[in-house]
């Protein structure tokens, strides 16, 4: 028997108006793992009257207050890892080091947000005028539309709502329809276990036909003041679209195309150990995930050798078996994606130094791929592959390897594998990245550490002091302290 899940709004988990369900997916099975309430614009409307009718109660919440809820939210996500590892194999198809990772990610955003309850809100300014305090502060800016994604569920679930929530907003959330459990009610359920008010956070899942519909709504509705969307760049644009037609702010993480760059003095074993990992961890289905390895051709041969034979003996298959390195994509519409985009090269004269690029049984499994040889005329050159596949680019030089890792139009993260550290630092300055890491895969994350990147990935920050000021507004206080103001009329 299949889990049953309602929509969480006002606190309390409800049916859908149209008393509809959808259905959850395991992508390895083939199984329905749950049912969940498939939401309508009506839903959202609920939805959004909780979060209204809750935002000036809990925006005049006391800091300590907060903070105890989300130390204890915390707490309790770590409590759950190992249901983070049953659900997300069910739901999305992840391993147990990437489920438990989330996990534990998920509790460090609680406890960042917690730190970030009592930070500073404001400060003193100057001004020109006789007996006057000017001052500006970060104010709550209401309710915040929260649209998460599958891929990292609880990490980016969490990570939708936990900071704009330590700010003093409500939030309506829009999980995923691949993983409306591990990236929406999970996050719903351990939050108000530790203690939040009903109606700061409410959970509308809908059926993937009407995930159009339910969005529009949500982003129209006047109420709504922000929007934060992680997700692909082609959905991220309509988004983006939509929020800026009722001039509403809006936070978008979107795709990447990241560079691994591998220099003439790198450490190969290190270099090889890195684009490993970058480049498979969830079946290469992270937004940083490394697309491209641009090596020197001074270590090329060595490094495409060593690398093609670890990930040929990648284990691939159950995302159950905890021996398991690479389980399948999220649904077979992805796997035969990412199985189109390798052919293509192919057939335009790739080669396969690892994997074949078919899909095998259950339909959403491909062997890890890599690919030499690929031109721009392929669609793979430019496209985000999303899956597990990677391709290696050789070049002559740090001029040519920077200029071919900035020939995309995504600027999300990237790599830089180098025994000079000024070498890796200058390189890091010419790469039109929001995110690059020196001596290590494009893959990290830190709540404290600000996160996004520039051009087709997106903009706006989440995380740290930038994520907090995303999710506020600035207002310019006055005060006539002593005497009266003069007016020349």
């Amino acid at each position: 028997m299949s889990t049953v899940r309602g929509l969480i709004i006002n606190g309390q988990e409800v049916p859908a108006s149209s008393g509809r369900t959808a259905s959850d997916i395991n992508p390895w099975t083939g199984a329905v793992c749950a049912e969940v309430a498939a939401g309508t614009p009506e839903d959202i409307r609920r939805a959004v009257d909780a979060a209204d009718a809750a935002f000036e109660a809990w925006a005049a919440t006391r800091p300590a207050e907060r903070r105890r809820i989300f130390l204890r939210a915390a707490q309790l996500m770590e409590e759950r890892v190992e249901e983070v590892v049953r659900l997300m194999a069910a739901e999305v198809g992840g391993v147990a080091s990437w489920a438990g990772f989330n996990a534990k990610l998920a509790a460090d955003i609680l406890l960042e947000a917690a730190a970030a309850v009592s930070g500073p809100t404001g400060q003193t300014l100057a001004t020109n005028s006789e007996g006057v305090h000017s001052a500006q502060v970060r104010v709550p800016k209401g309710v915040i539309a929260a649209i998460s994604p599958w891929n990292a569920p609880v990490i980016l679930g969490m990570r939708a709502v936990a900071m704009p929530i330590a700010m003093g907003n409500t939030v309506v959330m829009k999980p995923s329809e691949d993983a409306p459990i591990a990236c929406g009610l999970l996050i719903s359920d351990v939050l108000h276990e530790a203690g939040l008010p009903a109606g700061v956070l409410n959970v509308v899942t809908n059926d993937r036909a009407d995930a159009a519909e339910v969005v529009s709504a949500l982003i129209a509705d006047d109420r709504v003041r922000m929007v934060n969307f992680t997700g692909s760049t082609e959905v991220g644009r309509v988004i983006g679209v939509q929020a800026a037609q009722h001039l509403k702010p809006a936070v978008l993480e979107l795709g990447g195309k990241n560079a691994l760059l591998v220099l003439e003095d790198a450490d190969i074993d290190h270099a090889v150990d890195a684009a490993v990992f970058g480049s498979f961890m969830n079946a290469g289905q992270i937004c940083m995930c490394v697309d491209r390895v641009i090596v020197h051709r001074a270590v090329a041969e060595e490094f495409t050798a060593g690398f093609a034979a670890r990930v040929r003996a990648l284990p691939y298959g159950d995302p159950a078996d905890p021996g398991t390195a690479v389980g399948p994509v999220v649904n077979p519409g992805a796997a035969q994606r990412v199985a189109a985009l390798v052919a293509d090269a192919v057939a335009q004269g790739a080669r396969l130094a690892a994997g074949t690029g078919q899909v095998e049984e259950p339909g959403t499994l491909i062997r890890p791929v890599v690919l030499t040889g690929v031109t721009k005329e392929m669609r793979i050159y430019y496209d985000e592959i999303f899956g597990p596949a990677t391709v290696i680019h050789v070049v002559d030089s740090v001029d040519e390897a920077v200029t071919l890792a900035n020939d995309t139009p995504y600027g999300l993260t990237a790599g830089v594998i180098t025994e000079n550290l000024a070498t890796g630092l200058e390189v890091a300055r010419r790469l039109r990245t929001g995110i690059v890491h020196i001596n290590d895969q494009s893959i990290a994350d830190e709540p404290q550490a600000p996160f996004g990147g520039v051009k087709s990935s997106g903009y706006g920050r989440f995380g740290g002091q930038a994520g907090a000021e995303a999710f506020t507004d600035t207002r310019w206080i006055t005060a006539q302290t002593s005497g009266h103001a003069h007016y020349p009329i």
